[in-house]
């Protein structure tokens, strides 16, 4: 059986595309044969071949603007959008540990970012009737972690809710917009913190990722999933194939949420 994504020559933006899930959409896209570029706020030490890099802060409304930009002007146009960049910074200590500078900085990062990126880009997406949206979200809209990733996941169930209401707008115009909720992936940051942990504890890294998946109520798969199978689900969404596919989220936990 034939399964070409059908993706060549398709011209692709990817937020937060140098590391983690991020550098993984990227790769599986451009073996894809998608003309891709990749934003961060900062370019790659080993840069892939045939990606064209953008340096940009998209957590602030200049930053989104100058990669929307830059990004059209470089591809000629954009059919996909991957909004990837996310993360949290905030301190542990729970809801009294959050001051406004905190629930500000995980709101432009985790929610604004895209926000403005899709509305930037959609313009364009529109006037050809056709396009897709991708947006990364978090099984941490369903089961926060309160301790310490309380804006965080608020953050995420935003996204997830505008998500929604946006396919709603303009997948009858031509522009499917999907998203995937990802549990614990195994990324540079996740390593690192395993590690944290392990040496925390006293015990080996084995040990160290059992003590994060209890946290977690368990990961029935017994692992975090893998960058390019997060990057594996995303590139079929974003793909032909999935031609009848909006509004939807997807989640890969490893069946870490216990419902259905």
């Amino acid at each position: 059986m034939n399964f070409d994504l059908q993706l060549a020559g398709k011209l692709v933006l990817v937020s937060g595309g140098t590391r983690g899930v991020g550098a993984a959409v990227v790769d599986v896209l451009r073996q894809a044969g998608a003309r891709v570029a990749a934003a961060s706020r900062s370019l790659p030490a080993q840069p892939s071949d045939g990606v064209h890099y953008l340096a940009a802060n998209v957590a602030t409304a200049a930053g989104a603007s100058a990669l929307a930009v830059d990004a059209v002007h470089h591809l000629g146009g954009i059919d996909i959008l991957v909004n990837v960049v996310g993360g949290s910074s905030a301190p542990a200590g729970g809801f009294a540990a959050l001051d406004d500078a905190e629930w500000s900085k995980e709101l432009e990062l985790n929610l604004m970012s895209a926000v403005r990126l899709d509305r930037a880009l959609l313009p364009g997406m529109l006037a050809q009737q056709s396009g897709v949206i991708i947006h990364v979200t978090s099984i941490q809209r369903i089961l926060p972690l309160p301790e310490a990733t309380m804006a965080y996941a608020a953050a995420k169930a935003a996204l997830s809710t505008y998500s929604k209401a946006l396919s709603k707008e303009v997948t009858p115009k031509g522009v499917r917009v999907v998203r995937v909720a990802p549990g614990w992936i195994e990324t540079e940051a996740s390593v690192a913190l395993v590690e944290r942990v392990s040496a925390q504890a006293g015990t080996d890294y084995a040990g160290g990722q059992k003590l994060i998946m209890d946290q977690l109520g368990g990961i029935p798969l017994g692992r975090p999933a893998m960058p390019h199978e997060v990057a594996d689900l995303i590139a079929f969404l974003a793909s032909p194939r999935a031609a009848s596919i909006s509004g939807s989220e997807y989640v890969i936990d490893g069946g870490t949420i216990p419902t259905a």
